[in-house]
């Protein structure tokens, strides 16, 4: 059973999450297992447009699951796109300039109160949205899906704590998340990033440790510097807006009533 107010993830839809997770684990992994010989296309150009085909897929899908067990209704699926749309207009006037990205501000929160599945769900549907309204569609995109749908979706599966505990909890967190979406995302345009002469270069064919210590060095030198102040902006914005925004969805929530089991009352019989 789920808390008040979440929408429950149901079987089906969490064998699509597990495919969807997976999927991005390979998506930006695999360079790090490549053979020196094999024809690699470090730049996405080539493996995103399907890594993209693929996950749209999945993701109606976990809808749809969701639909067809009750966990999901028409009221959910109109927040979800609400949601979506405001996560959109967050990352509008921003673009992410020296960290400053409003966007993981609405969807921890949302993931927090409105569960797993639907915060994953919504961190990937906000940054396509997003990236739509922007022009930012490139081989980029479906790795920026994926850092936001587990963004979301590990936002479901904090603890449960209430009232000034809980939004410290969640200013910790959406910092951490914060750095760890730039980490994860520095691992999809890595290998093409660097040449193949400097001591933070992708080697393929090296060791998985020898490649992931140039990575971390990698890191390090270039965007930590960038990823401190989106975790700092994301921190402070949950401490001071977290408590109202998260009383404002589950409000909602409570009067959606979602999952809440249909049921038909005979008809009065017709006075005349």
């Amino acid at each position: 059973m789920g808390v008040a107010g979440t929408v429950p993830l149901r079987r089906r839809a969490t064998v699509l999450l597990i495919a969807a997770s997976l999927l991005g684990i390979v998506a930006f992994g695999w360079p790090l297992f490549a053979s020196p010989t094999s024809a690699v296309d470090l730049a996405h150009s080539g493996d995103a447009p399907w890594i993209f085909v693929v996950l749209v897929p999945l993701l109606l899908g976990v809808l749809l699951a969701e639909l067809a067990d009750g966990a999901l209704d028409a009221k959910a699926v109109a927040l979800l796109g609400v949601l979506a749309a405001c996560g959109a207009a967050l990352r509008l006037p921003s673009g992410g300039v020296a960290g400053f990205e409003p966007v993981f501000f609405l969807l921890v929160p949302a993931g927090r109160v409105l569960g797993r599945g639907f915060g994953f769900v919504l961190g990937a549907l906000t940054l396509f949205v997003s990236a739509l309204l922007t022009g930012g569609v490139g081989p980029w995109l479906p790795f920026q899906m994926f850092g936001a749908a587990w963004i979301g979706f590990f936002a479901g599966c904090l603890p449960p704590l209430r009232g000034r505990a809980e939004v410290l909890m969640l200013a910790a967190y959406g910092a951490v998340a914060a750095l760890g979406y730039g980490l994860v995302l520095n691992l999809w345009f890595w290998p093409f990033a660097t040449g193949e002469t400097s001591s933070i270069s992708y080697v393929p064919g090296a060791g998985l440790l020898d490649n992931l210590g140039r990575f971390w060095a990698f890191h390090l030198t270039t965007s930590l510097g960038f990823d401190l102040p989106r975790a700092v902006f994301t921190a402070v914005f949950l401490l001071i807006a977290g408590r109202p925004v998260l009383g404002a969805l589950r409000r909602v929530s409570r009067r959606a009533a979602f999952g809440a089991p249909v049921t038909f009352a005979p008809a009065e019989p017709m006075v005349r």
